[in-house]
């Protein structure tokens, strides 16, 4: 971007309110050890608190039920082998629509929740959230019905569904936009954490069987509320809202910082601060997005139904106990989190996103394939061990998925609805996986394993697609010069439009 554009451009991340405090930004010479140094100081400050969020959402949700992002399937997977469903006296389709429901309220408040996260400071609104989820999960352990257990996970996907768009769009207000994958995978790493230590931590509380006249499932769910209500607690005084906030940089810091993100979000023009409806409709109606949740389907349909809520299971069909099924989830949950962390360093030094959605979807179908296969009744290590590339194709490309569409769209507002809008249309994806896995089918869950080859053919497809697509607009930029295109529109044609702007260059 040249000296004319980046004059016209005017930060794309900051508030009003927070351009009092500006520091100067007038050009700054840019080095890779400053750079480096710099993002050092705000990763330390800035990484630890997300993830410590998005492991409780993933823990409180997967021992009940959910996501993510992305999760609680898992949970409700560990209360299940734990013995939920039973104490509760639930039938298969009661149960299932215990981990159905949370999906509604989750996906429909999503988008909703980053335009409040838009007016409020970060902190404020992530403080509100994580306390009430915190609640409802707490009382979720003292339900005595199906009704209640009903309600109790309607409104854990209400209270939750803010956190993963919120955190996912706060990263792209920090770093510039092939430094974000990397991010994201360290703040997504959390949900393997979580899916191995959800497994522990569950083999530990059914432990506490008994105490206080409780069972071990409900201790499960009041253990983790009451932690998550602490967390929210201590959220106020370790959350940043943006880069101006900062004020463990210094005001050069701050100023070379924030200078960054001006250039590599700039599309020529100054973008809007105030929220106007055409940033809706700008987001509603962007094909890419829509791709890129067929992408987002891959992880939750196929995620939802065979890890987070049937891999304990699956693992105690095996032949093992319930605790073994527990503590043998552990190992495949470390294998994807290692493998999401150092595909994420390659995606964002390659400054691609397109191989790592594609080739570890193929990789998952493959080992789906194999895992069909292979007897039921026998070769109980060789299903195991099939798990894990299952694990490693379904946990990487998400943190690629979310990049790439974060990458692809150029307005504040619009991108934060738009990545609200891809995580909440990729998450009715879970309501699906929720109902494939059915237990009258085991061993061979013929229903759920289908359905997963399925939308992982069709999201691999996606991902050809939409690197097709991209390719050829970025081409199509190319044959106008940076001259030509100021000739033809002002700044605020640019503003207005956005990611279509002929001077911003999609990732492919």
């Amino acid at each position: 971007m040249s000296e004319k554009a980046t004059d016209q451009y005017v930060d794309d991340v900051l508030e009003p309110s927070d351009k009092e405090s500006q520091p100067p930004t007038h050009e700054i010479e840019f080095n890779d050890a400053e750079t480096k140094r710099l993002l050092r100081k705000v990763d330390w400050r800035l990484l630890p608190v997300l993830t410590a969020l998005y492991l409780m959402s993933f823990l409180d949700r997967s021992n009940t039920f959910d996501h993510e992002e992305d999760t609680d399937l898992k949970l409700v997977g560990n209360a299940r082998v734990a013995g939920l469903d039973v104490s509760l006296g639930l039938s298969d389709a009661q149960y299932n629509m215990c981990l159905t429901i949370f999906f509604f309220p989750y996906a429909l408040f999503e988008v909703p929740s980053n335009i409040v996260l838009k007016k409020l400071k970060p902190r404020v609104w992530l403080t509100i959230i994580v306390l009430a989820w915190g609640t409802v999960m707490t009382l979720m352990g003292l339900v005595q019905s199906y009704s209640g257990l009903l309600a109790a996970r309607f409104f854990l996907g209400l209270t939750e569904a803010g956190l993963f768009p919120a955190a996912s769009f706060i990263l792209t207000t920090f770093y510039c936009r092939h430094e974000l994958q990397i991010r994201l995978a360290l703040f997504y790493s959390a949900a393997s954490i979580a899916g191995a230590f959800s497994g522990l931590l569950a083999f530990a509380l059914d432990k506490m069987e008994g105490v206080g006249g409780l069972d071990g499932w409900r201790w499960i769910f009041i253990i983790e509320g009451l932690m998550t209500v602490l967390l929210g607690v201590l959220l106020p005084f370790v959350m940043w809202d943006s880069p101006q906030a900062c004020t463990f940089l210094s005001t050069d810091e701050r100023a070379y910082f924030i200078r960054r993100l001006q250039l590599d979000y700039s599309t020529g023009g100054k973008d809007g601060t105030k929220f106007k409806w055409k940033y809706l409709w700008q987001a509603l109606s962007d094909w890419k997005i829509y791709l890129s949740v067929v992408i987002f389907w891959g992880n939750t349909i196929t995620g939802y139904g065979s890890f987070i809520f049937s891999l304990p299971t699956i693992v105690n069909d095996l032949g093992y106990s319930a605790s073994s099924a527990q503590l043998m989830t552990i190992p495949i949950y470390v294998t994807a989190m290692i493998f999401v962390v150092v595909t994420s360093i390659y995606a964002d030094r390659m400054k691609s996103r397109a191989p790592f959605v594609i080739y570890p979807y193929a990789l998952c179908g493959i080992s789906f394939i194999i895992l069909m296969a292979l007897p039921k009744d026998k070769w109980p290590g060789a299903r195991y061990t099939v798990l894990f590339p299952v694990a490693v194709g379904l946990y990487t490309p998400l943190c690629a998925v979310v990049a790439w569409n974060a990458n692809n769209l150029s307005g504040s507002w619009k991108r934060a609805i738009g990545m609200g809008l891809q995580i909440t249309l990729g998450n009715l994806g879970g309501a699906v996986g929720s109902n494939i896995y059915l237990s009258r089918e085991a061993p061979q869950y013929w229903t759920g394993y289908t359905v997963s080859l399925v939308i992982l053919v069709a999201a691999v497809m996606s991902g050809i697609l939409l690197r097709i697509f991209l390719r050829q607009s970025n081409a199509k930029r190319e044959l106008m010069t940076e001259d030509e295109v100021y000739a033809k529109y002002s700044a605020e044609d640019l503003a207005d439009m956005g990611d279509k702007s002929p001077l911003y260059r999609y990732t492919l």
